[in-house]
């Protein structure tokens, strides 16, 4: 395959996995509340670690969602996006196998729902593709349109 194809195939891969994480920030952030609440429905830290968490979680994804996708620090922040997604996997794989009905509160509005309501498989599975895309940026960070590639331009 040639560079430029990977180049584009890095640039959408930044752009799905950046635009997903900014989405997921956005909406969390202007609800913190729910946000925690979210944290807290998954039973796997105390209150005060899940309130943290629920604060501090929209505010990482927004920074590595933009990081993303401007193309800036571009390998560290896939990694910090693939490491988000590796643990939100586990996160749903631990309510699902220990049988919480809780939806994922990836965008917002989680919580407890009733039982035909999860969608856990379908959640893990679309985190995983989102861990593959950052691993490609991990792997081959060097993308189109991206500062990144800019500021290595203008260095040499």
């Amino acid at each position: 395959m040639s560079p430029r194809v990977l180049d584009a195939v890095g640039l959408v891969a930044r752009l799905v996995l950046g635009v997903v994480l900014l989405v997921a920030g956005w909406l969390k952030v202007g609800d913190l509340t729910g946000s925690v609440q979210a944290v807290v429905a998954y039973e796997l830290v105390g209150y005060e670690l899940a309130r943290f968490i629920g604060v501090t979680l929209p505010v990482v994804e927004i920074a590595v969602g933009a990081l993303l996708v401007l193309g800036l620090f571009t390998r560290a922040s896939a990694l910090v996006g693939t490491l988000l997604m590796l643990v939100f996997v586990a996160g749903i794989a631990s309510a699902w196998t220990r049988g919480l009905a809780i939806d994922c509160g990836c965008f917002g509005d989680g919580g407890p729902v009733d039982p035909e309501d999860t969608r856990y498989l379908e959640e893990i599975l679309r985190d995983i593709g989102l861990a593959v895309a950052g691993l490609w940026l991990v792997a081959r960070p060097h993308t189109l349109a991206a500062v990144d590639t800019l500021l290595r331009r203008g260095r040499t």
